[in-house]
């Protein structure tokens, strides 16, 4: 069931315009009034341009012509009933004339908000990038964490063969997974010597820290906050603090933030070999790991490392 639901999901606006157009082939067969009913087709046209652009929209506009076309010739008495043979010609030229003029128009439309979207999407991106890289310039053991772990997401997400908006809201989730540590002392993310329990618990605190400086930017991050509350979650909770299922990202996240600090060094000790971390990786699976997500990280790390 979930991954029809997931299948759904994804494919929403592409199930909706057939399902629109089908269900309005089958009423057209059934009703007497052939010619004011083609107006009806502008629907699905609508809707194909509204939600994914003016490609699809003069190609749903030209397989909505052609059926009509294809109808006249096999149905053609139905339509020849309500108006002479040059009316009707007439008003098919004019008719898929104006279809195919609001299949542009409005997937015109989207295109170019798309591209709007896109721009500023780069631009925040590049200013979350320079942010991370900033916050991490003082820590010699923690510089170009983030980053490596953006660039880990992507690949898993890409390697899944996820979405490509959702693999950039991974990876911007990624470069801002520990935002949440600004608000905790450095005396504590440097210390050399083993954490405390308080300490620890503190450190723990920084995804709910970091998902609520998120949340006060607004809309503009509103993605990446169940990724960045949820990347400390093991998989065998299945849930988050709040009840809702751990989202792929975070599960993404998980594994690429734990293979780098693995493999980095720290104040307190020093880093894995790749291999070992591997193996980590591996044993972990099922339990603090999605399965998963964790072969999608060797297919990444055989090319990588």
């Amino acid at each position: 069931m979930e991954p029809l639901k997931a299948i759904v999901s994804r494919h929403f606006e592409v199930i909706l315009i057939l399902g629109v157009t089908i269900a309005l082939l089958i009423t057209n067969y059934f009703i007497d009034q052939k010619m004011a009913f083609l107006n009806l087709y502008y629907l699905p046209v609508l809707i194909s341009g509204y939600f994914l652009g003016r490609k699809q929209a003069m190609l749903t506009g030209i397989f909505i012509i052609g059926f009509v076309a294809w109808l006249i010739m096999y149905n053609g008495e139905s339509f020849h009933e309500q108006t002479t043979q040059m009316n009707l010609i007439l008003s098919l030229v004019i008719w898929g004339g104006f279809l195919l003029l609001a299949a542009y128009t409005v997937g015109t439309l989207y295109d170019q908000k798309q591209k709007q979207l896109n721009d500023i999407k780069k631009a925040y991106v590049g200013i979350v990038e320079i942010l991370a890289k900033y916050l991490e310039a003082s820590d010699r053991y923690t510089k170009g964490h983030s980053v490596r772990v953006a660039d880990l997401s992507m690949e898993i997400g890409l390697a899944l063969q996820m979405p490509r908006p959702e693999v950039e809201n991974i990876r911007v989730a990624s470069l801002l997974h520990d935002i949440g540590k600004v608000e905790i002392s450095s005396d504590i993310i440097n210390k050399a010597a083993k954490l405390t329990q308080e300490e620890k618990r503190i450190i723990d605190e920084h995804p709910e820290k970091g998902a609520k400086i998120l949340s006060s930017v607004g809309a503009v991050l509103e993605g990446a906050i169940p990724i960045v509350i949820s990347h400390h979650r093991h998989f065998i909770e299945k849930t988050d603090k709040n009840g809702l299922p751990i989202p792929i990202g975070a599960r993404i996240l998980a594994v690429a933030d734990s293979f780098d600090a693995m493999v980095s060094d720290r104040p307190y000790r020093k880093g894995m070999n790749t291999w070992e971390a591997m193996q980590e990786l591996e044993r972990c699976s099922g339990t603090q790991f999605d399965p998963q997500v964790v072969a999608a990280f060797k297919l990444v790390a055989a090319g990588k490392f």
